[in-house]
């Protein structure tokens, strides 16, 4: 167990390494001031962007798309150039664009990604308030990402949503990022395999909180079921307790540092009665054999829900939770575990941005063919399902089958919920329910509150680096029940040697002087 927590350890510094690379290879995002500069700089950044080709043809520009596969975990390099070539056939005659498609699994995405970004192969690069290493909050301080505010207003991209999406997903007032719009707020399910519900009878409106799930656990275990309580390899406490705190950062990783919203105060997390009582919690069901060292040396994957192995885990709430059954390919319930919540990442859980080594040009073709993307269902259906006959079919109701095991996206990470046609167990109003869902939600203090991590840029990864070692092993059941507590003051040393309360106090003065220009 030690070895492998050691690898695990050495895998998350190189991956920093690789995000340093990725830094010093990036040229440095456009101005949204003065768009001829901006444009000539971007020209001259980018004439050594061999990989994505601007010329695809006289009048034409080619596009390097990438993007992550979660629902299949070794993309068909195949079946993936043929819905490309399918793909660039449609949109000829509508849009003067070629695409490039890179489908990458997503167990390898941030590393490859990253790669490529420093190599200056990508133009338009599907990303995540969430993701790490090449996550919206990595991309715009490392300047590696392309200023579209002025090249999105009066597009056909614009149009596709309402106004106040685009203001959501703004960055320091800055079009960055181009939102999925699916659901664009945040909140957490407790998810329950169906078949398991059946067999034992369970009750899952009792669960309120995650101690009331022991029972179930209990019987998972005693079935023989290797994951009674699947963590997905997650530092969970960002999640759980999001109606305590506004982890602000959006990054599991950096969970050490949140705002209490019963005092609108920037706290450390790791001193609070809460995190004490959920390593506690995840201790204990570690012990009791609830969670497995798969989860903590990573060894479980994103097709492990797919799987009957698990009894619990967790899901993030959507309008349609259905939408899980095509995913996991089994019939699955929720339970809600927190309330809603709209901050200042929530509209950036699923985004596009266009690169800083791309040129005017190839910016504006990736803005073009999101627009495209985003107002098209044939165009979105393609892009998400694939071919049509191979990779899924349109039912009596024209509603989508999904049936292949080599091309298969879900709409939350390619294209719009109101122009992607909604799943066959969906219902056809799903457009209407995510407008309900989204507008249903409960608001942060700390709402558009964006923190400038520059000033303390090195503690903070060192910070972050600590928390790789320290909270993830806390949080997914890797410390024995008698050690959590010191391992929690040992963790908070750490940080502190790290120099964590200079972060913390960063924090707190950018946080203050937010509240205080409002």
């Amino acid at each position: 167990m030690k070895r492998k927590v050691i690898s695990l350890m050495m895998a998350t510094a190189m991956s920093l390494s690789l995000l340093a690379g990725c830094t010093s290879g990036s040229a440095p995002a456009t101005s949204g001031e003065g768009s001829g500069d901006a444009n000539t700089a971007a020209a001259a950044q980018s004439e050594d962007n061999s990989g994505s080709g601007e010329a695809a043809a006289e009048g034409v520009t080619e596009i390097s798309v990438y993007r992550c596969s979660f629902n299949v975990a070794n993309p068909d390099s195949a079946q993936v150039q043929k819905v490309q070539d399918a793909i660039n056939e449609y949109i000829a005659d509508k849009i003067p664009v070629k695409i490039k498609l890179t489908d990458i699994g997503s167990g390898e995405y941030t590393e490859k990604a990253n790669l490529a970004l420093a190599n200056k192969e990508i133009n338009l690069l599907w990303t995540a308030s969430w993701e790490g290493t090449i996550g919206t909050n990595d991309l715009v301080p490392q300047n590696a990402v392309y200023d579209l505010t002025d090249i999105v207003p009066g597009s056909t991209l614009y149009g596709s949503m309402a106004e106040g999406q685009w203001e959501a997903a703004k960055y320091d007032g800055k079009i960055f990022f181009v939102p999925v719009y699916k659901d664009n707020v945040e909140g957490y399910d407790f998810m329950f395999r169906q078949d398991l519900i059946d067999q034992f009878g369970w009750d899952i409106t009792t669960v309120k909180e995650l101690k009331d799930l022991e029972p179930m656990l209990a019987d998972a275990k005693d079935a023989g079921l290797k994951y009674p309580f699947l963590t997905q390899k997650t530092a969970m406490f960002y999640r759980w307790y999001i109606d305590s705190f506004d982890f602000f950062t959006a990054d599991a990783g950096a969970n050490f540092v949140a705002v209490d919203r019963s005092k609108d105060e920037v706290v450390d997390t790791i001193t609070t009665p809460e995190y004490l009582e959920f390593c506690t919690l995840m201790a204990e069901w570690a012990e009791k054999g609830y969670i497995s060292e798969d989860d903590v040396t990573k060894t479980t994957n994103d097709q492990t829900t797919q799987t009957q192995d698990w009894a619990v885990t967790w899901w993030t709430d959507i309008p349609v939770n259905d939408e899980a059954d095509a995913r996991y390919g089994q019939d699955v319930t929720m339970q809600p575990a927190t309330d809603r919540w709209a901050h200042s990442t929530s509209a950036l859980g699923s985004c596009y941005c266009v690169t800083a080594n791309s040129t005017e040009a190839q910016a504006k073709a990736c803005v073009d063919f999101l627009g495209l993307l985003y107002t098209d269902s044939k165009l979105a259906d393609m892009y998400t399902f694939g071919i049509e006959g191979e990779d899924f079919t349109y039912d009596a109701n024209g509603q989508v089958e999904q049936t292949s095991e080599k091309y298969n996206h879900s709409m939350w990470e390619s294209a719009n919920a109101t122009i992607v046609t909604p799943l066959a167990n969906e219902p056809a109003n799903k457009a209407e329910l995510y407008d309900a869902f989204n507008g249903g939600a409960n608001t942060s203090c700390a709402a558009g509150f964006r923190f400038d991590k520059s000033p303390v840029e090195d503690k903070y990864a060192a910070c972050a680096n600590v928390a790789g070692e320290y909270g993830f092993a806390l949080e997914n059941g890797g410390v024995a029940v008698a050690d959590v507590e010191a391992t929690i003051a040992a963790y908070q040393a750490a940080l502190d040697e790290a120099g964590y309360q200079d972060v913390l106090a960063e924090f707190q003065n950018q946080y203050n002087a937010w509240k205080a220009s409002k």
